[in-house]
C-alpha cells in the first residue's frame, strides 16, 4: 500500500472518528444528556450514549470511565460527561490516562477549553444551568479546535509528563 493511500485511508478514518460524540450521564443528568443526544444529532453529530438509560440512582464514576475509554480507544472524537453539578463526573474523568476534562457552564470556558488546553471531555450540572444554555455551550465545545500554537504544545507536554511521573500503570 502506498503512503499515500494510507494517508487517504487515516484521513477518512480521522474524518469518521471527528463525527462520533460519547456522551453518558448518573441520573441527575438524564434527563439533559437525552435532550443534547438529541440536539448533537441534529447538528450531524453520531452518538455514542453509554448510559445512564433511566432517572433510576447511580453513579457517576462509572459513566466516567465508560465515556473516557471510549475516547482514549477513539471509538469517540470528544466526550461528554452529565451530572448533578459536573464536578464529581469532572474529578472522575481526569483519573484517566490522556483525558482532559473540564466543568464548563459558559461558551468560553467550553470554546477555549478546547482552543488552548486540548480538553477532550465536556462535564455539565444539569442541576445549575439549562437545556438551551448546555445547547449552546455543547455547540461551541463542538465546533472548536485545538490551537496547536508552541505555547499550547508545550504546556500539552508538560500534562502529559505528570501522567507518565504519577499514573501508576499496575
Amino acid at each position: 500500500m502506498s503512503l499515500d493511500t494510507r494517508k487517504r485511508l487515516r484521513k477518512r478514518r480521522d474524518m469518521a472518528i471527528r463525527m462520533k460524540i460519547v456522551i453518558g450521564a448518573d441520573h441527575g443528568g438524564y434527563h439533559l444528556k437525552k435532550t443534547l443526544s438529541g440536539f448533537i444529532r441534529q447538528s450531524g453529530y453520531e452518538v455514542i450514549d453509554v448510559g445512564a438509560f433511566s432517572n433510576e440512582p447511580s453513579d457517576y464514576p462509572e459513566y466516567a470511565r465508560l465515556v473516557a475509554e471510549k475516547i482514549q480507544s477513539k471509538e469517540g472524537w470528544r466526550g461528554i460527561l452529565i451530572c448533578g453539578s459536573g464536578v464529581g463526573a469532572s474529578v472522575a474523568a481526569n483519573k484517566f490516562r490522556d483525558i482532559r476534562a473540564a466543568v464548563c457552564h459558559d461558551t468560553y470556558s467550553a470554546r477555549q477549553g478546547v482552543e488552548d488546553d486540548a480538553m477532550n471531555i465536556l462535564c455539565l450540572g444539569a442541576r445549575v444551568i439549562g437545556e438551551e444554555l448546555a445547547k449552546e455551550i455543547a455547540k461551541a465545545y463542538l465546533q472548536a479546535e485545538f490551537k496547536n500554537l508552541e505555547r499550547y504544545r508545550k504546556r500539552l507536554s508538560m500534562i502529559k509528563e505528570f501522567e507518565r511521573q504519577w499514573t501508576r500503570k499496575d
